[in-house]
């Protein structure tokens, strides 16, 4: 799969992405709405949070690539954020 979905970056590591909020607080919601999406998935980010910022990279371990799955979740990840 060659096409990166809007806002992310592709790294050897995987698709890459970071994000910047007004406050942890809605950085801490922020990652809350996509544990939802990942739970449903079954297919979870590899992220870190620290006060207002998120970041997150996807690559599905068993396959050591990035797979449909990573695309599905990044693009869910997307739908979350505001156009910006």
């Amino acid at each position: 799969m060659n096409d990166v979905p809007p806002g992310w970056e592709l790294r050897p590591s995987g698709l890459h992405r970071e994000l910047t909020f007004a406050d942890f607080a809605e950085a801490f919601a922020f990652m809350t709405e996509v544990a939802a999406i990942a739970e449903e998935l079954g297919h979870h980010p590899d992220w870190s949070n620290s006060w207002n910022r998120v970041t997150i990279d996807l690559r599905t371990h068993d396959a050591d690539q990035v797979t449909d799955l990573d695309h599905a979740l990044a693009t869910r990840i997307g739908e979350l954020l505001p156009v910006r």
